[in-house]
């Protein structure tokens, strides 16, 4: 611990965010275990994918985001999350026109495509969050432990979302490993995110609530537009049963590791 708390700010920050990217890499490694065929399996994990990104939205994005810009005052903190909000939303609608008219992204890709862009939207602020809790140690101890507990609670929530952007991109055809790659990549945005939340503590605390509320937004949008319709299509039962499961999952997870 002593050591640890003797490297720079950036250094315990790139550390931390190094093994929330690992988490995530491990939960997009569950593809390797699975098979393209069964459909069955593939669209209950859909549905989990689901009801972890709605949990995710609510418990790791909104709250938060409202916890930091309640301090201006209740008219500020309901503008942030407003705008935000609406930001997210509309920046996956757009994307998806853009997407839809590009040949490369026709069909199930396009989906793929929104996943991965929306989960790493949402890595940012995350990563921004460990980066400016290790940035305002001060080099005290106990603050340290705050913030090393943050990026493992981070961590742990991390792995369940590398399978919502892998397991849909396998479940669409794409093979294991190159769905296992689009997966893991989209949890290496947290890394230089949290460098740079820790060099500039101050500048980011301020952009947090807003990029908190725009991924927020974002994850809405994609499981509104993609995940909710195409696993519902499939098994409607199964489907359910996934959402409940991975909401219930992602808000347990928030509420003990927060």
């Amino acid at each position: 611990m002593e050591h640890f708390l003797a490297l720079p700010v950036w250094a315990q920050a790139l550390t931390a965010t190094l093994f929330t990217y690992l988490m995530t890499a491990a939960g997009a490694s569950l593809v390797f275990f699975t098979k393209r065929g069964g459909k069955k399996f593939l669209t209950a994990a859909s549905g989990l994918a689901a009801g972890i990104m709605i949990a995710a939205s609510f418990f790791s994005l909104l709250l938060p985001a409202l916890e930091q810009a309640g301090a201006s005052g209740r008219a500020s903190a309901a503008l942030v999350l407003t705008v935000g909000f609406l930001a997210g939303g509309a920046f996956i609608m757009l994307s998806d026109v853009l997407l839809s008219r590009m040949a490369v992204f026709k069909g199930r890709n396009k989906g793929g495509a929104l996943m991965c862009a929306a989960m790493t939207l949402h890595n940012i602020p995350e990563g921004f969050a460990v980066g400016v809790a290790f940035g305002s140690l001060a080099g005290a101890q106990g603050a340290l432990i705050s913030a090393v507990m943050l990026a493992v609670g981070i961590g742990i929530q991390n792995f369940p979302e590398g399978l919502c952007v892998a397991m849909p991109l396998r479940r669409g055809g794409m093979r294991a490993g190159r769905a296992f790659f689009v997966g893991q990549a989209s949890g290496f945005a947290e890394v230089p995110a949290g460098v740079l939340g820790a060099l500039a503590v101050g500048f980011v605390s301020v952009l947090l609530p807003w990029a908190l509320a725009f991924s927020a937004g974002a994850m809405i949008a994609v499981v509104c537009s993609e995940l909710i319709p195409e696993s519902f299509s499939e098994n409607k039962f199964l489907a359910s049963l996934g959402v409940v499961a991975g909401f219930t999952l992602m808000m347990f997870l928030d509420i003990f590791l927060g």
